[in-house]
């Protein structure tokens, strides 16, 4: 798949300037994820850097980092995909780190195999509501917790980089856990930070604000998301 992802971007390549680190404008990159009814998403191999513009030239953003904070091999959004003036291949990846939102290039050969998924975790605030959709067609929804006043949950364009099975299954967390992408100011997560997606032994306060900054789903319905809702799922928090 590889191979035949640089083979269509080397022909979409339009070449730049030597000398300009640039961005390329959506014309001329592939499109790989719509985070919608496509995504694709990579660990990845190497502690490479991630650019603001795919050149080493450019300003770096960060490094890419193998596991998350809980130790688990780490998971990078992959956007869009362009090769240089040289024919080296690039990705367009999200980045999970502080602020949120940050977006960077890294060279292919740091990401390992593209992975597809086709669900997608809306979160409503307002409506205190989830909603999985696979295809576009809901497979799964449920009432939700967030955050309280003061230690809100994030609006804005996450995806899940864990799944956690939960021992015991009655405890703060229930039985499964998913780690996202999302960072807060505080938050439920060991270490806090982290927004989650967890179960709960306080279904009372479901639908609420009740937490730091994770999203709290009731325990039978957080069975469910979990046969359903893969790695690299897109969470939207509106």
């Amino acid at each position: 798949m590889r191979g035949l992802l640089l083979a269509l971007v080397g022909l979409a390549a339009v070449a730049a300037p030597a000398s300009a680190a640039r961005i390329p404008p959506p014309a001329e990159r592939l499109k790989l994820s719509d985070e919608r009814s496509y995504t694709r998403w990579a660990h990845p191999v190497a502690r490479a850097n991630a650019y603001r513009a795919p050149a080493e030239r450019a300003r770096v953003v960060t490094r890419l980092r193998l596991v998350t904070e809980d130790g688990y091999p780490e998971v990078y959004v992959v956007l869009s995909s362009w090769a240089d003036p040289r024919g080296d291949g690039w990705f367009q990846v999200r980045i999970p780190m502080r602020p949120n939102g940050k977006v960077g290039w890294v060279r292919a050969s740091s990401l390992g195999r593209l992975r597809l998924v086709r669900t997608h975790l809306t979160v409503d605030r307002t409506r205190l509501r989830a909603t999985l959709r696979r295809n576009g067609r809901t497979v799964w929804r449920s009432p939700v917790g967030v955050g309280a006043p003061g230690t809100a949950t994030p609006a804005g364009s996450f995806w899940i980089r864990e799944r956690l099975r939960v021992s015991p299954p009655t405890g703060l967390y229930g039985p499964w856990a998913f780690g996202t992408s999302a960072y807060s100011a505080l938050s439920d997560w060991p270490g806090g930070g982290v927004v989650g997606i967890h179960g709960t032994n306080q279904p009372q306060l479901i639908p609420g604000r009740p937490s730091h900054g994770c999203i709290r789903v009731p325990n039978p319905a957080v069975h469910r998301l979990a046969r359903i809702m893969p790695l690299g799922t897109p969470v939207t928090i509106r």
